[in-house]
């Protein structure tokens, strides 16, 4: 992480490279300790120092978001260091930033003013990046009388976001003087109060006494206070010409200041043959080959690279074969397959699943002795590859679930132009995956008790949908969805508490689709965590007949009473336009990260039966 100017580089602090895809991407701020930065856009990148990532049916994806001049996907930089005391040259690469917000605050005197204004001086640390600061030189206390030399002065907390995805300082000027002044005096920021409550934080001018207090900055009348907005994106250095969307005060390390719009695949074998499967997995670097010496010389790059493990054994007239026969249309290609999860479903419930080694390697294993009526099949995941690619932000409200993009809000790009290239990020873990049975699931399907619920979330689903000025019939994922749902939310919670992992490091595929002749009726929970955590084999050990028949004892049972009935059990999701019934934080909700619809669409009384309907769940009524 770095503060890049046009000719100097100050190393400013250090993140993971995941954090820059989930957190701290192209337009998020960076709260430090003493300094708050935003990440630049990914045109200001070093794109050579960018890996490559290799997942043709996510790129295919991407592409279709973002247009065909997508190239590649990418990790973000690495960086390097020496175990010295010196930064080396090599260190200072990473990702550029710059100082935001712009305005600063003294700690000893509340002057607010810009960290250009000459009044503040930034101090490196040469030994320790993340202590770099600004300083207030000329501070003399708050009382005005004892110099306080080199007092901290620490960005101020206060900013202004639009849901167009634009971010910009706090008009201080503006909003302490009630509209444009021409008054020029300096401007202080003090507490009046023992707590730290909007309403006794001031802004006052020097010179003409002028002063508010920052409740009046949010809400409804943060409207009527503040400017419109000016259409500003930091990490672009650009203004957008118009922006007629009303902008709101936000604070410094809010969440809603940033929300990443992602896609993620996994990387599942698309053929039996492992050369055609490696040619496959690295399709982009084969795509414009016209002859078999292009093949070798491209070779010998992504062997010294290692790039694609596993291409050194094949010559180059193997590999050329395999391409030219694709490229004939003598051997499937899918490479450009719309559907995400659909290939993946395919290959799952295969009898004998096709692996892909180092990416994908898989085991069939004996369905649970108590639940073999309503479970068809158990895969276990001993090694698989997730793939996720950042495609853009939003701010103030999050993505929808739904990934239609009419019903988005407004996505704020990743760069000045249209990008040949988006972040990436590749991690490796392992999974569970379980089939139930299709002739089960539509004879529960059928159930009056099962239909009413179905009734009673989707005008939930309505309510929601129509507060949010939504398309009310669109984005229902169906009451089979709802069912698997919560059954892997059950699950997720009994695998943290029985083998340790944390729970933000377990993730969900629901397989629910049922709007073709293949229905899909199943789930995966797997780990897919950037660190060691989640490839130790301790899910797949649980996954294993004898553990996966007592995991489910125990959830099924624990999910039949939750500790918030009967309040839990009761509520109704039509008559508070939620997205769930029967299902809270003490029963069934998981971490958000584990979770692919935000803890949305779930009811415990689809799966075990519960103080208020007894009559609609899967398991429990034999």
């Amino acid at each position: 992480m770095s503060n890049k100017n046009t000719s100097d580089i100050t190393p400013v602090g250090e993140v993971r490279p995941s954090q820059l895809l989930w957190t701290y991407g192209p337009g998020a701020l960076i709260d430090m300790p003493s300094l708050s930065v935003v990440t630049l856009g990914i045109d200001r990148w070093d794109r050579d120092r960018c890996p490559p990532v290799t997942e043709a049916r996510l790129l295919t994806a991407v592409k279709q978001r973002l247009g065909p001049q997508v190239e590649s996907m990418r990790m973000p930089p690495f960086v390097k260091t020496k175990h010295t005391d010196v930064w080396s040259a090599e260190a200072r690469i990473g990702v550029p930033v710059r100082p935001f917000p712009r305005w600063l605050r003294c700690v000893k005197c509340g002057m607010l003013a810009e960290y250009d204004s000459g009044l503040f001086k930034i101090k490196e640390s040469r030994y320790r990046p993340e202590n770099t600061r600004f300083v207030h030189e000329s501070c003399r206390g708050s009382k005005g009388d004892k110099p306080a030399k080199d007092a901290d002065a620490v960005p101020a907390r206060f900013l202004m976001a639009c849901r167009n995805g634009h971010l910009d300082d706090f008009p201080w000027r503006y909003y302490v003087h009630g509209g444009r002044s021409g008054c020029t005096g300096g401007l202080r920021f003090f507490e009046s109060g023992a707590s730290l409550q909007t309403e006794n934080l001031w802004v006052k001018c020097d010179s003409c006494d002028a002063k508010r207090n920052m409740a009046q900055a949010f809400g409804k009348a943060g409207k009527e206070n503040l400017p419109a907005c000016r259409g500003r994106h930091p990490h672009l250095d650009k203004y957008d010409a118009i922006c007629d969307e009303v902008p709101r005060g936000v604070l410094l390390g809010a969440t809603n200041s940033w929300f990443p719009v992602t896609l993620s695949a996994l990387a599942i074998p698309l053929s039996r043959d492992p050369i055609i499967q490696l040619v496959q997995d690295g399709w982009d670097n084969f795509v414009d080959v016209e002859s078999a010496l292009e093949v070798k010389a491209i070779l010998k790059v992504l062997v010294k690279n290692a790039i694609l493990p596993g291409i050194d054994q094949y010559t180059h007239e193997e590999v050329w074969s395999v391409i030219d026969a694709i490229n004939k249309g003598e051997i499937g290609d899918d490479v450009t397959q719309e559907d995400i999860k659909g290939p993946e479903w395919e290959v799952f419930i295969e009898p004998n699943p096709p692996n892909d080694w180092p990416h994908f390697l898989s085991e069939v294993v004996d369905k649970p002795a108590h639940y073999k009526n309503e479970i068809e099949n158990v895969l276990l995941l001993k090694r698989l590859r997730e793939v996720n690619a950042l495609i853009g932000f939003t701010r103030v409200e999050a993505p929808e679930e739904s990934n239609a993009p009419g019903e988005q809000p407004p996505m704020a790009g990743l760069s000045n132009e249209s990008p040949n290239w988006v972040p990436a990020s590749q991690v490796h873990g392992e999974g569970v995956f379980i089939q139930f049975n299709e002739a089960v699931l539509k004879k529960w399907e059928a159930k009056p008790a099962v239909q009413a619920i179905n009734a009673s979330l989707f005008e939930g689903h309505r309510g929601w949908r129509n507060s949010r000025k939504l398309s009310s019939e669109e984005g229902y994922p169906g009451i089979r969805y709802v069912l698997l749902h919560t059954i892997s939310h059950l699950l997720i919670r009994e695998l943290a508490l029985e083998c340790g992992y944390n729970a933000a490091s377990i993730r969900e595929r629901i397989y629910g689709d049922t709007s073709n002749d293949n229905s899909q009726a199943g789930i995966l929970i797997y780990t897919a965590a950037a660190d060691s955590d989640g490839t130790l084999g301790g899910l797949v050990e649980l996954g294993k007949p004898e553990n996966l028949g007592r995991l489910l004892d125990q959830a099924l049972n624990r999910a039949k009473v939750c500790s918030s009935d009967p309040l839990c059990s009761e509520h109704k999701p039509e008559k508070d336009r939620s997205l769930h019934a029967a299902a809270c934080h003490a029963c069934t909700f998981a971490a958000e990260t584990s979770c692919e619809k935000g803890n949305r669409y779930l009811d415990r009384a689809l799966v075990v039966p519960t103080l208020d309907n007894a009559d609609a769940a899967l398991f429990g009524n034999d």
